[in-house]
């Protein structure tokens, strides 16, 4: 890899394409696993999404052992398992058992968003008093000192144990798209993952307010920041457009409240909001090598960031392999081995 590039690092939400099942994504995301480990990228990252019916993931633990499992070194983690619908003790649980099982290569991303409706929500956390943000930081303090990290002198770890005798530990990551998020990682000394792919905005700004409020800790010495961004490349231009198009619909749709599976792009083609969809402002990067490298490079140094996590969407599991391969070729991060 060039001196001057960070590391890369791919994250995968199990979307459901337009006729396929719930397993066709999940086998979907297990090659994309496995050929992203194959050709050297950092880490693979899966997502924590209920009760939608475009999204297949709803156990993000449960597809990090499956992953783990028919993978050699890349690291696998929650992008992210979102905390408050479940007991710190419970997730505390599970990452500790996956990293005992894979040490070394389990990354506990925590978000604090629900990854639902509010309904779905209360049902989950099995009582509509407990949707309210305002517990997380102290659940967030549970779950790092369960898995090795106590802040205070006395807490949940003094009672319990998320497993009897841990060697080693996975490594706690604060995701976030707002200021809240950033500010309480840098107060806590966390490594930080900014979704800068959910377009919102406000990237640069959460960049500087986690590195301003950083805190040194026991986890980490400096600030590690990742930028995920939606990216998909492709051989030429036209072929990255054509299969980037399903990816701007389905965009359109989320903004519009209709989460639907993706469409083929023969489909989004003739589809009637086709033009307003492309119209649609948007920081996703699409385009021939040349073009994705160039603005990665960008996004990385305006953000400052120390890694990136590219997420694809397109409906050929084929054009989202040769993405992560054109990638891996092109930012430099290639393995000797790559024919997995």
């Amino acid at each position: 890899m060039s001196a001057s590039r960070v590391p890369l690092s791919v994250l995968d939400l199990s979307v459901l394409v337009d006729g396929a099942s719930s397993a066709d994504a999940l086998a979907t995301t297990t090659a994309l696993a496995r050929r992203a480990d194959a050709l050297g990228f950092t880490r693979f990252w899966v997502a924590e999404h209920h009760n939608m019916p475009s999204v297949a993931c709803t156990a993000p633990t449960v597809l990090i052992a499956h992953l783990a499992a028919l993978t050699e070194r890349i690291r696998l983690g929650s992008g992210g398992v979102m905390l408050p619908n479940h007991a710190p003790l419970v997730v505390a649980e599970q990452f500790a058992m996956l990293e005992a099982m894979h040490p070394h290569r389990i990354d506990v991303g925590v978000g604090r968003a629900p990854g639902t409706d509010q309904s779905t929500a209360a049902a989950l956390r099995r009582s509509p008093d407990t949707l309210g943000a305002e517990d997380f930081p102290q659940q967030l303090v549970d779950l790092m000192g369960l898995l090795g990290d106590p802040r205070t002198e006395q807490g949940m770890w003094d009672r319990f144990r998320a497993t009897p005798a841990a060697t080693t530990f996975p490594q706690v990551f604060l995701l976030g798209s707002s200021g809240f998020s950033a500010q309480l990682a840098g107060q806590l000394g966390l490594a930080f993952g900014f979704a800068h792919h959910f377009d919102m905005g406000g990237t640069l700004q959460a960049a500087d307010l986690y590195r301003s409020s950083f805190r040194p800790s026991a986890a980490l010495d400096v600030p590690y920041m990742i930028v995920t961004a939606n990216v998909l490349v492709a051989d030429t231009a036209e072929q990255a457009e054509w299969h980037g198009a399903p990816g701007r619909l389905t965009a359109l749709g989320r903004r519009t409240d209709r989460f639907i599976p993706l469409p083929s792009p023969t489909d989004s083609a003739r589809h009637p909001d086709i033009d307003q969809a492309n119209r649609l402002p948007s920081n996703r990067i699409i385009g021939d090598p040349a073009t994705v490298i160039a603005q990665l490079e960008s996004l990385a140094q305006r953000t400052g960031a120390d890694e990136l996590m590219v997420t694809a969407v397109a409906f050929d599991l084929s054009a989202r392999v040769r993405s992560l391969e054109l990638l891996a070729e092109h930012w430099g991060i290639g393995r000797p081995d790559q024919t997995g």
